[in-house]
């Protein structure tokens, strides 16, 4: 199957690297923002073309489908130039930073029938499909999750610590992986929400703080913290606070209540939870089958993102 990338930004480079351990897929072509930067990676992982422009990637000869790591104002549009091009899509999280565009991309998909997933990532990192599958079984009932989402942004650089020419945001993107993932182990939607923010960074013009509530009508709550002015540990950490324990999940690691790690190397092909979601979009494409994270799935969370967007506007 040949696909190819848009970004070649950090995260374009994670799903490159994931998908060179993808036996049937051919990248084979990159879309990124500038051309240095853009040749550059296309030349570290032997993809035979480069372009600033979408759309001369989508008519590269074979092209089925593509995976989008661009930022994330350009996620919807992009999105839709694929889908109206014939191709299958694989859109980085958030899939859109409103409401309003995220039921336009179902809407979309639902005119074309193809395939359109989000890059929701948590849904496949093995931590987390472990404790699914515990919850599922019944052995495991979320009391509350308890998640710190942290990072130290105060200029505007991306998850390699490089300089980006777009703003990140606290709410429609990272708080978009924990309202998403809540959703998904619990299986419903939030009943309740609300959303604290801090003030605006003075260039940035986003809030650097900001603290979410979620409770589902079953009755389980998450808590959500998140900062850009954390000056320690970056990333998200997850505490599933459970009937019949505690776990921590970092990422693709699982840990107990005790700090003691639990193995899933068993739980999938891969450790690697973006090669996971690739796998996933690849499979989706090959079955012809909604894959897990497909544009409709996740719908519910960009509504939930909305309510609480207007809890801050409030």
């Amino acid at each position: 199957m040949k696909v190819c990338v848009a970004g070649q930004g950090a995260f374009g480079q994670k799903h490159l690297a994931g998908l060179a351990r993808i036996e049937g897929v051919e990248v084979v072509s990159l879309a990124g923002g500038s051309p240095d930067t853009t040749e550059a990676v296309a030349k570290q992982f032997g993809i035979p073309h480069w372009t600033t422009d979408l759309a001369e990637s989508l008519d590269q000869r074979g092209v089925e489908a593509a995976i989008l790591a661009s930022p994330t104002q350009m996620h919807t549009n992009q999105a839709e130039q694929c889908m109206r091009a014939g191709k299958h899509v694989e859109v980085e999280i958030p899939m859109a930073d409103n409401l309003t565009d995220s039921e336009r991309l179902v809407r979309v998909q639902e005119e074309t029938g193809l395939i359109a997933m989000v890059g929701h990532t948590r849904r496949f990192n093995p931590s987390h499909q472990w404790m699914r599958q515990k919850i599922k079984s019944g052995e495991l009932v979320i009391q509350q999750m308890d998640v710190q989402t942290y990072f130290f942004r105060r200029t505007n650089m991306n998850a390699a610590g490089q300089s980006r020419s777009w703003t990140d945001h606290l709410l429609w993107h990272h708080a978009c992986h924990t309202v998403d993932l809540f959703q998904y182990q619990t299986g419903e939607v939030a009943s309740e929400c609300y959303a604290l923010q801090g003030p605006n960074h003075p260039e940035l013009g986003i809030a650097m703080d900001m603290s979410i509530g979620i409770k589902v009508p079953s009755g389980a709550i998450c808590t959500l913290s998140l900062s850009f002015n954390n000056d320690g540990p970056l990333g998200t950490f997850f505490r599933y606070i459970c009937d019949n324990g505690t776990y921590i999940a970092r990422y693709d690691d699982l840990f107990d209540g005790e700090e003691n790690p639990i193995d899933v190397s068993g739980v999938d092909v891969s450790m690697d939870g973006i090669e996971l979601q690739d796998r996933e979009f690849l499979s989706a494409i090959a079955d012809g089958r909604e894959p897990n994270a497909s544009v409709a799935q996740c719908l519910p969370t960009m509504q939930t993102l909305d309510r609480l967007e207007k809890s801050l506007n409030s």
